[in-house]
């Protein structure tokens, strides 16, 4: 990787925060910022984002990266070779093709005001929630970006009328994103990558293109939808008035897809990450792998219009790190998210206390809408500690099952091991500097866990995908075994006993769950 000294950009559009990560040719990153913005819960199970919000955290960042790395002594305008993407996915935005304005907020992927859609076609439908399962892969769920689709259209006047003119656009994160970035009204570019197309429920999984049945059915009009591209590819240049403006946007990854190609996840090779949810996607190589077992057939990704597409296994957890921010900001136990780690620390066990944070529903492998929050075996011995753990232990958990899941329907045959035969869980994302979080999924899964030194992987994927577009780097090199040095590795020192016994009371706080969304009514 010698040479000029050249630079990749990574816009990184998260579920709570926006970030810009500026990497040099090593791939090691220069200078970042991070902003956070306004999360909206207009009712209970509703979660909103303004889609200006998140343009204007776009500038900020970009601006401010950009003159640290200046700060630091790093020229680098006039040396980014290429921005790569990366954004929240299922995230629904609809605007106005002539005005360029939201017609209503981002319906965020956790938001779960389409149940009752789920319902009706679960009823109506031949196949009830697995109709669309053997084209998209994906069950009838709040989570996917269809059902939000339909509830804009059915419940907005201004969506509506929009879809009814011709006026409506629709898009993920990343389509809002980059339509702005190349100029907006008139200009920009309406286009979405296979990755983040994906997680609609209305693409086909083989060819890659919008699956025509399933829009009919839906009474989805293809106009509305974007073009579908690969995940590395030359999309377009940012426009005049942006920060970096004549830079080429040359990679486009839903986050948990970049997260795979950051950890350099090849054919039977795992990664977990873990953020405000948690998402656990296997590496299953160039064919479809159907889950008997409660988990999403998804893209891991494809580098480039003509390369072959990589398909996965995925586990989606609703809630990780949210139920950290929910100790800070809704019960205030901690004034920070870091706080957590201590005060977990401060106890030897949880004291038999199981959180199951199904705030909005379970997704993998459980797929319970109805489900809801609890806390059980509280005893007049429970303190803070104990629930601070229990929520460490909850995100384990959750892992826990959907990587059970994932061996059953990979089998031996479908997963990588190392040479003492082991299989090894790669983790990434904010949580995991975490230790004790770390030390406590390697006991409960009976695996070792590997940390990479760099924990941002979801920007530092979508940086390979844009420099391997734009010739910085080879897929050899970005492959290359130098770049999984300096990991730390986390062993299970929970015997088996132990660790099945807590799995099976796990597995008892999670039945408890069910069928309590009622109860808010």
């Amino acid at each position: 990787m010698a040479g000029e000294e050249v630079f990749i950009g990574s816009i990184d559009q998260g579920t709570t925060s926006t970030r810009f990560i500026i990497y040099d040719r090593e791939a090691k990153p220069v200078a970042s910022h991070q902003v956070e913005f306004t999360q909206h819960y207009p009712e209970a199970g509703w979660v909103e984002h303004d889609p200006t919000e998140i343009l204007e955290s776009v500038r900020v960042c970009m601006e401010k990266a950009v003159e640290k790395a200046a700060a630091g002594g790093r020229q680098v305008k006039g040396r980014v070779k290429a921005i790569g993407l990366t954004n929240q996915r299922e995230t629904t935005v609809m605007w106005s093709k002539s005005t360029g304005l939201p017609l209503y907020n981002a319906i965020v992927w956790m938001d779960a005001r389409t149940s009752s859609i789920c319902k009706r076609l679960e009823k109506e439908l031949s196949g009830g929630r697995n109709h669309f399962v053997e084209t998209c892969g994906l069950p009838i769920s709040t989570y996917f970006s269809a059902l939000k689709i339909l509830w804009l259209m059915e419940n907005v006047d201004a969506v509506g009328e929009a879809v009814q003119s011709g006026d409506a656009l629709f898009g993920t994160i990343d389509t809002w994103l980059i339509w702005n970035l190349t100029g907006g009204c008139g200009r920009g570019l309406h286009v979405t990558d296979c990755s983040n197309a994906a997680r609609t429920m209305l693409m086909d999984l083989k060819t890659l293109d919008w699956d025509r049945p399933t829009l009919e059915t839906l009474r989805i009009p293809v106009e509305i939808l974007p073009k579908i591209i690969s995940n590395s590819e030359i999309t377009g240049v940012i426009a005049d008035g942006w920060p970096l403006s004549g830079v080429p946007i040359a990679g486009c990854l839903g986050d948990q897809h970049a997260a795979m190609l950051g950890q350099l996840c090849r054919k039977g090779e795992a990664k977990s990450t873990y953020g405000t949810g948690a998402f656990i996607l296997l590496n299953t190589g160039e064919g479809v792998v159907r889950s008997s077992h409660g988990l999403l057939s998804t893209i891991a990704y494809k580098l480039g219009p003509n390369a072959p597409t990589n398909y996965a296994l995925e586990g989606s957890i609703a809630i990780a790190g949210a139920a950290v921010q929910w100790l800070r900001d809704g019960l205030g136990i901690i004034r920070t998210a870091a706080e957590i780690e201590k005060m977990a620390e401060s106890v030897e066990n949880s004291g038999g206390v199981y959180f199951v944070p199904a705030f909005n529903g379970l997704f993998a492998p459980w797929w319970k809408e109805d489900a809801r929050g609890v806390c059980v075996g509280i005893t007049r011995f429970t303190n803070k500690g104990h629930l601070a753990r229990a929520v460490l232990e909850s995100m384990c958990f959750q892992v826990n099952d959907v990587l059970n899941s994932m061996h059953k329907d990979a089998g031996e045959g479908g997963e990588a091991r190392s040479k003492e035969g082991e299989f090894l869980l790669r983790v990434d994302g904010g949580a995991t500097v975490n230790n004790l979080l770390m030390q406590i999924q390697a006991d409960l899964l009976g695996s070792p866990v590997v940390r990479p030194a760099d924990i941002e992987t979801t920007a530092l994927g979508a940086a390979y995908a844009a420099g391997l577009a734009t010739g910085v780097w080879t897929e050899e090199q970005i492959f290359a075994v130098e770049h999984r040095e300096k990991t730390t590795i986390f062993r299970p020192k929970l015997d088996e006993a132990q660790r099945k016994r807590r799995n099976e009371s796990w597995y008892k706080a999670v039945t408890r769950t069910f069928d309590l969304a009622e109860l808010a009514i």
